[in-house]
């Protein structure tokens, strides 16, 4: 006759020397696949079909090489093709872009914004991204007040609220935040070794009045362009810090997907004690 088979086989003894196996909690992104959304690629889609508009508008009425060497032009061009890119992603259900990717999206169209309205507009004699046969700034008419507009104002505001209403925190390092600054570096770079190469009749050599070497010299420019990269650089941190703390918008109820401590829910068995079901 055998022995009965015990309710509770109590655990094994640890053997010494081999260390205890570390648990491991798989993020639910692993298990449970993203669900299409829609609203949130058509949304996507309208921001990046606007971006595209204002950048096509303004190479084709302007100077198409004079145009696009603006940072705000650039910030827009890069607008149009990461919001299609996640259109496109949202609508087939995949995974979303990178925060590095996303994250440097918002910082470059806040960016934009706050430059020109805080400094640009100070002295709007002083900076036009229309500019006369002699080089002096001129009053945009036609179709490139409402590019302006898109560039500096209703773009960056799309984004933002996108940021904020439609994309799931993505939890961006702090090593982003320098990863981020690499763009404004290069194009300081490109700005000041253009307007050097660039012959001395070419009008308005200096896209910008801070960056304007032949009115305020490389000591004040690199100063100026030295400030303004600790305010991105600050601006970047404050993006990682709210991208930590703000709510998911999208599952608000399922949690952050990057909280270690949430497991994912279990699809097998009730979370009620007792046996499997």
């Amino acid at each position: 006759m055998t022995a009965p088979i015990p309710r509770d086989i109590p655990d094994l003894p640890p053997i010494s020397g081999i260390p205890a196996p570390v648990t491991s909690v798989v993020p639910a992104t692993a298990v449970v696949a993203p669900a299409r959304r829609p609203l949130a690629a058509a949304g996507r889609a309208l921001v990046a079909l606007a971006a595209a508009a204002a950048v096509v508008t303004e190479m084709v009425l302007g100077s198409p090489l004079r145009a696009f060497s603006h940072f705000s032009v650039q910030s827009t061009a890069l607008v149009a093709v990461v919001f299609a890119a996640s259109a496109r992603r949202a609508w087939s259900a995949r995974r979303p872009l990178p925060s590095l990717v996303t994250g440097g999206t918002v910082l470059y169209a806040v960016i934009t914004a706050l430059v020109y309205h805080l400094i640009l507009m100070k002295d709007a004699t002083a900076f036009s991204m229309t500019m006369t046969p002699t080089g002096a700034p001129a009053t945009p008419t036609g179709w490139l007040p409402l590019t302006n507009v898109a560039f500096h104002t209703a773009i960056p505001l799309a984004v933002v609220a996108d940021w904020l209403l439609l994309t799931r925190p993505s939890t961006p390092r702090l090593s982003h935040a320098a990863a981020w600054l690499l763009y404004p570096l290069t194009y300081l770079a490109f700005t000041l070794g253009r307007a050097a190469l660039l012959t001395p009749d070419w009008p308005a050599p200096y896209l910008y009045p801070f960056l304007d070497v032949d009115r305020h010299g490389y000591k004040s420019v690199l100063g100026n362009a030295l400030l303004l990269g600790l305010a991105f650089y600050a601006l970047s941190l404050l993006l990682i810090a709210v991208d930590h703390l703000r709510p998911d918008p999208v599952h608000p109820r399922r949690g952050r997907p990057d909280r270690h401590d949430r497991r994912p829910e279990n699809r097998i068995s009730s979370p009620a004690t007792g046996g499997l079901k």
